[in-house]
């Protein structure tokens, strides 16, 4: 029996190992949905956002290296799926998405709901087509699929609404043929980059996410350089725990021992990284550089040697030339380096781990303090996320809302152990956090997922806890709830303006949660932060913790500026005058 377009993609799916698909059902979509309710092996996972459903499928893809999938429908369906999209463009991870469209022979006629598919995801898709013929399966198909994995990015394929239901003249299973080739750099520059390192007295190592499959040997290569190394937020997850070598982040949530690491080197060694902020790399050093894509190489600091190829590849090369001791001798290299990056690392997060202790203000010095940042004596962001930190899993997998959350988890969440980590760290969207948390825990709901949420993400797609509740999934969604746009507050005032448009009012968010059937904790008195910590993570199913922090904290940059300081000064005398001038 000849089968449809929709059973053929479908079936596809299942023989790809999709296990969910996430979206909003629809008149166009509803041959695909009907083959998914038909199909074992394959969930629908029905969202109150496409947004949401294209987050939750990128998520999985960044956890499992396989292929997230999400779908939308007609017209305004599936443009709700493309900041979603965007976040797994970005992500460099493979998603397909299914996009609803008018009839064929309406095409072009200015239909109901119609929008041209093909030009509305020309920018985020690394392959876009319409079925416009039954016969273009299942070849249409692997195409984009191959596409998505092989190119690491976003395909999308449209389906009009006659055209799913139809059935195929010459019907033959998909094939997929996928691998995944090593590349290793050339020997020339291999050899270049052995040597200069062997004469460095001081290497940094700047680590990014293409490094964690490769952790053991970049560990050794560290060791053999006596070089700290400085990580990126994503290389957090596989690298940071347990490591005697690392020093944290840079950049502006980074901290002074990462920056002084990278201004005191003369060699930088970047390790499958392209982190983005150029006034973050030090000037005047000898920088070596390796990533799989050579389009990379050198676009945010000028780059002496390039070594294109995997970092395990790499690295490995690089230890069979590089000897234990200096030039072929036995004395081993200077560690002064890395020593005293590392004193410098330790003396910082000492310093943090006061300002996260929960008698903190009761000292004398986090009286005085409070008298200016914290008047109404909140909760303290840092203490919210160094409990969060001793209560979660070793395997915990965490996500985290672009803003003030990733700078309270990237100091104060260590990944030890399995733990996992996901973020909009490369589009910088809000409100992803907790639909990356949904992808995640339906994935594996003994696992436990923990979502650092904005007050203000969490509220953008706010509908989506319904979608938690209704698949029973059991996410600890942790909301720092300062009322505010933190960053964008933090931006202004560094620029010297007064806080503007960032207050929000908010409403009580464990009861809404509690509204929608999920448990809510809320939390105003620092004593009871840890208590209701525990409890959260005790307590079976979903959970929001609803706990009011200070919206005055701020997260001092690794590298603060007097201008910076300045700007903050004068904001904060703006701030006052207006307040005063509305009291009048």
């Amino acid at each position: 029996m000849a089968r449809t377009v929709a059973r053929v993609i479908v079936d596809a799916l299942s023989e790809l190992g999709v296990s969910q698909v996430f979206g909003v059902v629809g008149d166009a979509l509803n041959p695909l949905t009907d083959a998914i309710r038909t199909t074992d092996d394959i969930a629908w996972v029905g969202c109150r956002h496409e947004e949401a459903a294209a987050f939750a499928a990128g998520a999985q893809s960044q956890l499992t290296g396989r292929l997230g999938v999400c779908m939308g429908t007609v017209g305004p369906g599936s443009i709700h799926l493309l900041n979603g999209l965007y976040d797994a463009a970005k992500s460099r991870t493979p998603v397909l998405a299914i996009a609803g469209q008018v009839p064929l022979t309406e095409l072009g006629s200015d239909y109901f709901q119609e929008v041209d598919n093909d030009a509305l995801f020309d920018d985020v898709a690394v392959f876009r087509a319409t079925i416009t013929s039954p016969d273009q399966l299942p070849l249409l198909l692997e195409t984009a699929v191959r596409n998505a994995l092989g190119r690491k990015g976003v395909a999308v394929l449209t389906v009009p609404g006659d055209i799913g239901d139809r059935e195929l003249g010459a019907d033959r299973p998909a094939r997929f043929s996928l691998s995944s080739p090593t590349t290793r750099p050339e020997e020339d520059a291999v050899r270049r980059a052995a040597e200069l390192l062997d004469r460095a007295d001081r290497v940094t190592m700047l680590v990014g996410k293409g490094s964690r499959a490769a952790r053991e040997d970049v560990l050794a290569l560290a060791d053999r350089l006596a070089a700290p190394m400085v990580l990126t937020l994503k290389a957090k997850e596989g690298l940071e725990g347990d490591n005697p070598f690392q020093v944290g982040q840079t950049g502006l949530i980074g901290n002074p021992a990462a920056a002084s690491a990278l201004e005191d080197a003369d060699v930088l060694l970047m390790l499958g990284t392209d982190f983005p902020y150029r006034d973050w790399y030090p000037d005047g050093l000898t920088v070596i550089q390796v990533d799989t894509e050579p389009a990379h190489i050198g676009r945010r600091v000028p780059v002496d040697v390039a070594l294109v190829g995997d970092v395990g590849a790499a690295v490995r090369d690089l230890l069979a030339r590089l000897p234990a001791g200096r030039s072929g001798t036995d004395k081993e290299r200077d560690r002064g380096h890395l020593e005293k990056s590392r004193e410098r690392f330790a003396a910082w997060r000492e310093g943090q781990a006061r300002l996260a202790a929960p008698g903190h203000d009761k000292g004398l010095v986090g009286k005085v303090r409070s008298v200016f940042d914290n008047r109404d004596h909140d909760i303290r962001p840092e203490a919210l996320a160094a409990a969060v930190d001793r209560a979660a899993a070793d395997d915990a997998i965490f996500t985290s809302d672009t803003g003030m959350a990733t700078v309270w988890l990237s100091r104060f969440v260590e990944m030890r152990g399995a733990r996992r980590l996901l973020g909009s760290f490369n589009l910088g969207s809000m409100a992803n956090a907790m639909p990356q948390a949904i992808g995640a825990q339906i994935l594996d709901r003994d696992r436990q997922v923990v979502a650092f949420c904005g007050d203000g993400g969490l509220s953008m797609l706010l509908g989506d806890l319904i979608t938690l509740k209704t698949n029973e999934l059991p996410v600890k969604l942790v909301v720092f709830d300062n009322r505010r746009l933190g960053m964008v507050k933090l931006e202004q005032e560094q620029a010297g303006l007064p806080e503007f448009g960032t207050t929000l009012e908010n409403p009580d968010f464990a009861a809404v949660a509690t509204a929608m059937g999920i448990t809510g904790i809320r939390v105003t008195d620092p004593k009871e932060l840890d208590d209701a910590v525990r409890t959260a993570f005790a307590t079976p199913g979903p959970v929001l913790l609803d706990v009011l922090t200070n919206p005055e904290e701020v997260a001092v940059p690794a590298k603060p500026t007097v201008e910076q300081g300045w700007g903050f000064a004068v904001a904060k005398m703006k701030e006052l005058v207006r307040s005063r001038g509305d009291d009048s």
